[in-house]
């Protein structure tokens, strides 16, 4: 079956975090330091909050949905999406692509496809991606995206980050 993808309310907050925090686990497991990563997603309650306050704020946040009705609430997202006006200074595109993640079951399945679509289309848009996220980078450059030669230190999870943009 094909995950339904729509955007997230408010009642979505706690399975959207348990997918986002899972998705770190697996997205991130060797490239970020193990005790770091342990530390940043231990405390469920507060990304509740944080996908929460998002969305009380007006910011759009799309999910994918665990297409088995059945699936427990840790599981009931599959996919997260987020995109926004860009938040650099010297912003190269109108739009930044501020997250998506994708559950490692759906990998290659083409559901980071279809989050990007929903997120930022085919339109012109940036993001910031770990230096060392090869699996990442490759989807971005299959989708166009190139470094555009900015990176910065990622306090939160102690890597560097490089910007990628697509015109």
């Amino acid at each position: 079956m094909t995950p339904e993808i729509r955007p997230a309310t408010v009642e979505d907050a706690e399975a959207a975090a348990w997918c986002h925090i899972q998705c770190w686990h697996e997205a991130y497991d060797g490239l970020a330091p193990a005790d770091l990563l342990a530390r940043r997603t231990a405390n469920v309650e507060q990304r509740i909050e944080r996908w929460a306050d998002a969305v009380r704020a007006g910011r759009t946040r799309w999910l994918a949905i665990n297409p088995d009705p059945a699936a427990p609430v840790a599981d009931r997202v599959i996919g997260i999406a987020g995109a926004g006006s860009g938040r650099d200074e010297d912003d190269p595109a109108p739009v930044e692509l501020e997250m998506i993640y994708a559950r490692a079951a759906w990998w290659g399945t083409g559901l980071g496809r279809r989050l990007l679509e929903v997120a930022v289309g085919k339109d012109p848009a940036y993001l910031w991606v770990f230096e060392d996220n090869q699996r990442a980078l490759g989807f971005y450059d299959r989708h166009g995206f190139v470094a555009d030669g900015k990176r910065l230190h990622d306090e939160f999870f102690d890597l560097w980050e490089i910007r990628l943009v697509r015109t």
